[in-house]
């Protein structure tokens, strides 16, 4: 699971899977190999627990959806962090924006596709949870991934974790866009 690329970390958590191809992803909020902005920190760490904005494009023609995931393999767990997963993402979306990721209920819960699901991250809430590295932990690798898939819909249970998705989803995946940020820690003002 070593990394061959030194700007995405030690940890490649994509290396032992199927090798498949990538497309083009950007986002206007972080840049590959670049520090999160502090929007992307979660509020215990100063931030705003904000998403992203995301778009993709030159993606596989046969793709019928997308899953959107960020990942932190650094995080000192022994099995990583994840802070997002969005599932059944129609074919025909190519952007989130800014945000996207926020609870239900809350200011900008409503901006993701009708018929996406959001997986409940490791604080178990079907958001996007910031940053927030732990003191003396160093430099953490977060891994913005959108994965194009072959199949219209994932059929999982929405209370299940993002690595049971990503399970369910490794034989559908026909390539994968890729920007992976850095964080460390920082106290809250």
């Amino acid at each position: 699971m070593t990394n061959k690329n030194p700007s995405r970390g030690d940890i490649d958590p994509y290396a032992r899977m199927r090798q498949v191809p990538g497309f083009t992803l950007r986002s206007a909020d972080i840049q590959d190999g670049e520090p999160l902005p502090a929007e992307q920190y979660a509020e215990a760490a100063g931030g705003s627990n904000r998403s992203p904005q995301l778009s993709w494009a030159d993606f596989p023609a046969g793709t019928k959806s997308f899953a959107v995931t960020c990942f932190d393999p650094d995080a000192p767990t022994g099995s990583g962090f994840w802070h997002w997963a969005v599932a059944n993402l129609p074919a025909s979306t190519h952007e989130l924006p800014a945000g996207a990721g926020a609870l239900a209920g809350t200011p900008g819960g409503a901006l993701l596709p009708a018929a996406a699901t959001t997986m409940p991250n490791e604080r178990r809430e079907r958001a996007f949870t910031g940053a927030a590295p732990p003191e003396g932990t160093g430099v953490h690798h977060y891994w913005f991934v959108v994965h194009a898939l072959g199949v219209e819909h994932l059929d999982i249970d929405p209370d299940l974790t993002p690595a049971v998705m990503g399970f369910m989803m490794r034989d559908a995946v026909l390539a994968r866009a890729v920007i992976v940020a850095t964080g460390e820690f920082r106290q809250a003002d």
